[in-house]
């Protein structure tokens, strides 16, 4: 591609970095922690496209022909025979994925990935103070980590509400999942919850459910790594809208 090309896929670049940034679409690809530097990046990108435009059109030499008429003497993209070669169109192909970024926002990583993977729960290094009364509103990570390394000391004897996206593993049994991320989605790892009580008669995957319940001390295994998955006793589940940001971040804080 020459320098206008170039500049043309910089710019288109940094645009849907921005475009990405300014709207809730840069959370499907990282946290929400990385949008300032999501949002410089546009910026640097358009703003070396701009001055890749602006020195290719300084840089360009002009003479003046019996006319009076300027013209580029321009760059030599000949072989020295006359014959003047193009640059591949082809080449224009590398703005489709910019296209389909701007255009297309994929979906977040749900029960299929969920259930192929082995949950990614770790010990955290605390734990942070929980209302001294009321319902606790608690992430899946959070409850996951507090029923399998606190034993449900925090939990015992509280209404519990956590939402996530369902999933059924190979004999239907229902877990309430969300996907931990360290960075980005290229790293998301599920954390499991498998559910027991009144759970709703008909599941389907990757429909989002907020769950009340209790702790119970029941666990199991996760037959894809052996991690330690809780469960959770249900009192009641109702469909939530999918939330804005669907991964969960609170693992690595």
């Amino acid at each position: 591609m020459n320098r206008q090309a170039q500049a043309a896929v910089l710019f288109l670049l940094g645009a849907a970095l921005l475009h990405a940034g300014f709207t809730d679409l840069y959370l499907r690809y990282v946290k929400a922690g990385l949008q300032p530097l999501l949002l410089l990046s546009g910026a640097v990108l358009i703003a070396a496209a701009l001055a890749t435009v602006w020195y290719e059109w300084r840089g360009r030499p002009k003479t003046d022909d019996a006319a009076g008429h300027g013209h580029d003497e321009g760059v030599d993209h000949g072989d020295g025979d006359g014959h003047v070669h193009r640059e591949p169109r082809v080449s224009w192909l590398l703005v489709l994925p910019l296209l389909a970024l701007i255009l297309v926002a994929p979906p977040a990583l749900g029960s299929y990935s969920a259930m192929r993977t082995g949950t990614a729960l770790q010990q955290p290094y605390g734990y942070d103070k929980l209302p001294a009364a009321g319902p606790l509103h608690l992430t899946v990570v959070d409850y996951a980590t507090r029923a399998v390394y606190d034993h449900g000391r925090s939990l015992k004897g509280r209404r519990l509400d956590v939402t996530g996206f369902v999933a059924l593993d190979g004999a239907g049994h229902p877990y309430l999942v969300r996907m931990a991320l360290n960075c980005c989605a290229a790293d998301a790892q599920p954390v499991k919850i498998a559910l027991t009580g009144k759970i709703p008669p008909v599941l389907q995957p990757d429909k989002w459910l907020e769950v009340t319940g209790t702790y119970t001390a029941r666990r199991t295994k996760d037959p894809v790594n052996n991690g330690p998955i809780p469960y959770l006793q249900v009192t009641e589940a109702k469909p939530v809208p999918v939330p804005k940001d669907p991964y969960d971040e609170s693992w690595n804080k």
